[in-house]
């Protein structure tokens, strides 16, 4: 399982809960803010404390006043949050955590199923009308609801499992669910730059059909291609050259001039010259 992170900026974008859950062809044409400066990384040997940690070291580095407004967003993974305030709290850090709507909407959809046929526009009524609710900052009233709503028609634990899954979900990601805050604030709420390297960095590379990787193999792979993705190519091929050229090609050299160049002038001369130091 690799751990993949991204650092970027991104100006704000303020909207309302009915332009997400409606929204109109008006709303449609809003050009929306893009990424700038984005970095990504990824490791599989790393873990994920070692892989967070360095994002936050390039956020801070990029913003050592601390002057922007600090966002992340997660799926709800217990470790990642642990890490997140563990490292906020480290570098007093006003962070705000968001938790990923689309993840949020799939366990809607999920527990909707439950209810309705998957054919069904009532499903999506149903979806919409939670929706709404929680990016008005009503998430509180929607959970518990659902598990009452399971109960009236007198279905199965199994049967009922998907909506008591959706709910326990929201209840326990409930302080990082203010999407009304984060939609006055302009904050981005969907991981499309992380979902986006997992697919480009990881699985259209090291997924591919036929492939057998090693542990040692995967992980010098995984920044060649972080460094491409992240726009940092050119210098950082420039950089290895350089750095390439100190013991593999500068200890031929001395004053400037080749070694192989004095080996040939000494064959035609009777004193030959002094054999370089190696720097």
């Amino acid at each position: 399982m690799a751990t993949v992170a991204s650092v970027y900026t991104i100006n704000s974008f303020v909207r309302t809960p009915q332009q997400i859950v409606n929204p109109s062809d008006e709303n449609r044409k809003i050009k929306r803010p893009r990424p700038i400066g984005k970095r990504v990384w990824a490791s599989l040997a790393k873990e994920p404390e070692k892989v967070i940690s360095e994002a936050f070291d390039e956020a801070i580095f990029r913003d050592k006043n601390k002057h922007k407004r600090f966002c992340t967003l997660v799926d709800g993974n217990k470790k990642q949050l642990s890490l997140l305030n563990k490292f906020a709290k480290k570098h007093n850090l006003n962070l705000t955590i968001v938790l990923h709507i689309i993840h949020v909407i799939e366990y809607l959809w999920k527990a909707a199923f439950v209810f309705y046929s998957q054919t069904s526009t009532q499903a999506e009524a149903w979806v919409s009308k939670r929706l709404q609710l929680m990016l008005e900052g009503k998430s509180s009233s929607v959970a518990p609801g659902m598990p009452r709503s399971a109960t009236l028609p007198k279905l199965t634990p199994q049967q009922r499992k998907p909506v008591d899954t959706c709910a326990r979900y929201l209840l326990n990601n409930a302080k990082y669910l203010n999407y009304d805050d984060y939609l006055k604030a302009g904050f981005p709420m969907a991981t499309g730059v992380i979902e986006g390297a997992c697919r480009h960095l990881i699985k259209d590379r090291m997924d591919i059909t036929g492939a057998r990787w090693t542990m040692r193999g995967a992980e010098a792979v995984l920044p060649l291609g972080s460094l491409y993705i992240s726009g940092d190519w050119d210098e950082y091929w420039l950089f290895h050259l350089q750095e390439e050229h100190k013991p593999n090609h500068l200890a031929l050299y001395s004053s400037g001039i080749p070694l192989m160049k004095q080996v040939l002038k000494a064959r035609c001369s009777s004193t030959p010259p002094p054999l370089p130091i190696p720097v």
